[in-house]
């Protein structure tokens, strides 16, 4: 029997653009990551992953949950949709519901909202985030992030009950100049605060000028000159986290604290 109270979507009807295999960069990461594993197999013998604001189709939503099936098959997934003209009938195992920031009154393991925040005002997202990041699982994970119409070039923040923990950069090897091209898809909480003399701007200065360096390493193709940049990025004391695998991907994690704005 569903105990949840009956709750009022809380968000904006936005856009609803989505397309088949568009989120595929951060759902590879994703699958990958110990914290996933952790927020997935917390809480005992059931996992809820929700995905808020699928958008006009149910694709992204059911390709995730094929990929959160390789961490946990048993998972359950719902996707969440503010606009009730957009509600989907269930395919492939995975739900679809009436809501939004509010997450429908349940307390899931993991929460994505992708392309999103994006359009909305800077303002507004601490308070969906505080919201979404109340109403996780202990151990849950929240990831909120933005991508261009195609997935070649994403960004997203992963955050927990406590608030954000990390920023990643992903983007196709083979259509992307530099890692700076992704400025235009950072997520909306910084995409404004890269100027001069803000976190986010020096992360993708160092970023491009590593790339420049491992210029060397091009006729091996730029995964693995990007590699190289990865690693001339540690060794100059940026605090990149390390990948538990190669990816086809190229990517750049940094915990949150490298690109937090000024108090």
């Amino acid at each position: 029997m569903d105990h949840r109270k009956p709750l009022n979507p809380i968000g904006t009807i936005t856009r609803g653009t989505t397309g088949f295999n568009r989120l595929r960069r951060c759902d590879r990461w994703l699958v990958h990551q110990e914290a996933t594993r952790r927020a997935l197999h917390a809480g005992g013998s059931s996992a809820l992953a929700l995905d808020v604001g699928y958008g006009a189709s149910w694709t992204t939503t059911v390709e995730w949950a094929r990929w959160l099936r390789r961490v946990r098959p048993d998972v359950h997934i719902t996707g969440l949709e503010i606009n009730p003209a957009l509600l989907q009938e269930p395919r492939e195992g995975v739900n679809f519901e009436l809501g939004g920031f509010e997450l429908a009154g349940y307390r899931p393991n993991l929460v994505r909202a992708f392309n999103v925040l994006r359009q909305y005002d800077a303002a507004e997202v601490p308070a969906a985030w505080e919201l979404v990041c109340s109403r996780l699982h202990p151990e849950g994970l929240f990831i909120e992030g933005t991508c261009d119409e195609i997935g070649r070039r994403c960004c997203w923040i992963t955050l927990g009950p406590e608030g954000p923990r990390t920023l990643t950069l992903a983007w196709d090897p083979f259509t992307v100049t530099k890692p700076s091209d992704l400025a235009e898809r950072l997520p909306k909480i910084l995409i404004h605060r890269n100027i001069p003399g803000e976190p986010i701007h020096e992360l993708l200065r160092q970023a491009d000028a590593a790339w420049e360096h491992a210029a060397g390493w091009s006729p091996y193709g730029p995964r693995v000159r990007w590699r190289q940049a990865h690693a001339m990025l540690k060794q100059a004391g940026v605090p990149v986290l390390a990948q538990r695998r190669r990816l086809r991907d190229n990517v750049l994690t940094v915990p949150w604290d490298a690109v937090d704005l000024p108090a």
